[in-house]
This record gives structure tokens, sequence and C-alpha cells, in this order.
């Protein structure tokens, strides 16, 4: 039994890593298709002037860059402490459990910002008019807005799987700290029944 508990914590370890890999990477290429979506023209079919309009008008998009950002950081640190460190260095078990809460914070704030800002990107144009970024560049023609909203659609749901991996490898890692904690107490408690007993025989002699 004891053997099988070790295995599954060692797998639900493996996984929990892989989980958080996958999350600060999808975390990084979230941040950096955002920061990118700059420097697109839309062109609208009613009279508006050009605009360049880069992910920086849309405060909710500055802050899914920043949150990504910041939390493919904070895992980082995570994944350090839980290769080199094992999870169990003082630091690590102060710091994990506060990692745990803020790097899904992150990312969940972030994705529903960014979905409810993604649901009308338009702009107020001189005229007094609001010009839809996707719309006004599929009207004209132009391809500058669509590959602005693409990026944009793509980072949002990438943050969205970046969340869920995290979330998935720290409710793996907490499934199989229980059952390696589990896995301890009962060795503790059957080496000191083992231990009063060898303290028993020695007393007889």
């Amino acid at each position: 039994m004891h053997d099988e508990e070790k295995k599954e914590s060692k797998w639900a370890t493996a996984v929990s890593i892989a989980g958080r890999i996958a999350g600060m990477g999808l975390a990084v290429a979230a941040a950096v298709l955002m920061a990118t979506a700059s420097q697109c023209t839309v062109y609208a079919a009613y009279g508006a002037r050009p605009r360049t309009v880069t992910y920086s008008d849309f405060p909710p998009f500055v802050y899914l860059v920043g949150a990504a950002s910041i939390a493919a950081f904070l895992e980082a640190i995570a994944i350090f402490l839980v290769v080199w460190k094992k999870g169990k260095d003082k630091t690590a078990k102060v710091l994990m459990p506060l990692l745990g809460v803020a790097v899904p914070a992150l990312l969940y704030s972030a994705t529903g910002a960014a979905f409810a800002a993604v649901s009308d990107m338009s702009y107020c144009s001189a005229n007094g008019r609001r010009v839809s970024v996707c719309a006004g560049s599929a009207a004209a023609g132009g391809i500058g807005g669509s590959n602005f909203c693409s990026q944009v659609h793509i980072s949002v749901y990438l943050l969205l799987a970046a969340a869920v991996a995290v979330s998935v490898a720290e409710v793996v890692r907490g499934l199989g700290g229980s059952a390696s904690g589990g896995d301890s107490d009962s060795d503790s408690s059957s080496s000191s029944e083992s231990g009063g007993c060898d303290h028993g025989c020695h007393h007889k002699h």
C-alpha cells in the first residue's frame, strides 16, 4: 500500500509540474500575442479617418499583459520550489499556498476583463461616431483590424487555457500532497509503535 501511495504521489507531482509549465508557457504566449497586437490601421467605411489601434487603447488588454507576465513569473517561482526544493523547504511551505491562490486569481480576473472588452472593441471618431475595430476594417476590406481582432481573441483564449492548466496543477498538487501526508503519518505511527516494542524487549534483557 505504501509503495502504491508513493507512486501516486510521484505521478501527481509530475502532472502538477507539467500543468504549471504549460500554464506558464500559455501565459507568456498570451502576453506576447496581445502586446504585438498593435500598429494596425482600421479603415471605416463611413468617412472616419484611418486610425492606428493598439492593445494599449483598451485598459483590460493592458491589464491582461501585466497580469499574464506577473503570473508567468510567479509560476516560474512555484516550479523552482517544487522541482528543486521538493516543496519541503520552509519557504516553499509558506509560498506555495500563496502562489496557488495568487496565480489563478490574476489569470481568471484578466481573462474575465478581456472577455468583457472583446465584446465591444470600438473607439470614438473625430465626428463623434463609434467606430468598431473589427467591423470597420471588414467593411472596408482591410486586413489590419481583422488581424488585430484575431490576435486579441487568440490571446484571451490562451490566457483562459493557462488559468485552467494552473488550476488543474494546483488541484493535483493538493491531492498528491494529501496522499503523501497520509503516508508519512502512517509511517510515523508505525515507527513509534515498533519503537515501543523494541524498548520493551531491550528492557526485558
